[in-house]
């Protein structure tokens, strides 16, 4: 029974190096497996914080992107309002879009960097303000540019009535001119038309028979007017033959009121105003006297004096 204890021991004995050098294998086996999760670990986080800063810096370039599309819109509506009204505004539009080609050129660098995005930010809010200020500019001149053309339409207005008004002043005026024109002119009293014959000693006798008259004798008297201006005056006379038909040459012509007239034949007077008879005598050379009514109508002064009318047998 000794004998066999003994070899027990020496056989436990013998075994207990192996069962060593089988842990040491299991340790580096576990070690090595721990290193490579951790080198996965690392390579992981390191790729996926890459991936989420890319993806970040791309998103943040897209917002500037859109935030400078943006401003350029405003620009554009500035512009159209009439931004080359002034000279600063202009310079101020020709600036920012400068600015805004060298920002879209700086976000187009793939290696932008964190403090070069943060300086793109900043000039795209720099810039973001300039063009609310230019805005607010525009507002403002087209706001000074309403008002002005309000002041200017009513000043027209104001230039409008007053021309109205002088244009009233004128025509009244000139209606009161006519009137002391017409008030001046001088009429007759009386008027008497005569047919007479000349017989031929010279002297003439009255006739009613229109064979036998060889003129027509025009008696009339000016009635006195403190308007009118003494002096030479021409008399127009007008004769109506028994048919109506005016008897005148084309080219004798006088003025009424501004409308021309055609006249028989004319004659002066001096104007005494006082009341004096005139005469005239008229023959148609070129026609025997008619039977009917023969109208005689006299003007002086722009105007109409008097008429008579005679009717021959």
């Amino acid at each position: 029974m000794k004998t066999e204890v003994k070899h027990t021991e020496k056989t436990v004995s013998s075994q207990e190096p192996v069962v060593k050098r089988d842990n040491s294998k299991i340790y580096f086996f576990i070690l090595a497996i721990a290193a490579l999760l951790a080198t996965n670990i690392y390579f992981y986080v390191k790729y996926k914080s890459s991936g989420e800063k890319l993806y970040t810096v791309t998103l943040q370039k897209e917002n500037l992107q859109i935030e400078i599309d943006r401003i350029e819109a405003e620009l554009d509506n500035i512009k159209a309002e009439g931004i080359s009204s002034t000279a600063a505004l202009v310079a101020a539009e020709q600036s920012a879009r400068l600015k805004i080609e060298e920002l879209r050129r700086n976000l187009e660098n793939k290696g932008l960097t964190d403090g070069q995005m943060e300086s793109a930010r900043q000039e795209v809010l720099a810039l973001k303000g300039k063009v609310s200020t230019m805005k607010d500019d525009v507002t403002a001149l087209r706001i000074k540019n309403q008002m002005l053309a309000e002041a200017n339409s009513q000043l027209a207005q104001q230039v409008k009535d007053s021309e109205g008004k002088v244009n009233a002043v004128q025509a009244e005026k000139q209606v009161l001119t006519d009137k002391i024109v017409k008030a001046s002119s001088i009429k007759v009293s009386n008027i008497h038309l005569i047919g007479v014959e000349e017989k031929k000693n010279g002297s003439l006798e009255n006739e009613t028979k229109a064979k036998r008259i060889d003129k027509l004798q025009i008696d009339f008297t000016v009635a006195d007017n403190p308007l009118a201006e003494m002096g030479k005056k021409d008399i127009f006379v007008r004769i109506i033959n028994p048919k109506g038909n005016l008897i005148a040459n084309s080219e004798d012509l006088f003025y009424v009121h501004g409308e021309k007239l055609q006249y028989t034949f004319k004659e002066e007077i001096n104007f005494t105003n006082n009341g004096q008879e005139y005469q005239m005598m008229w023959a148609d050379n070129d026609h025997k006297f008619q039977k009917g009514a023969y109208t005689v109508l006299l003007y002086a002064d722009n105007s109409i004096m008097g008429r008579a009318s005679l009717v021959l047998k």
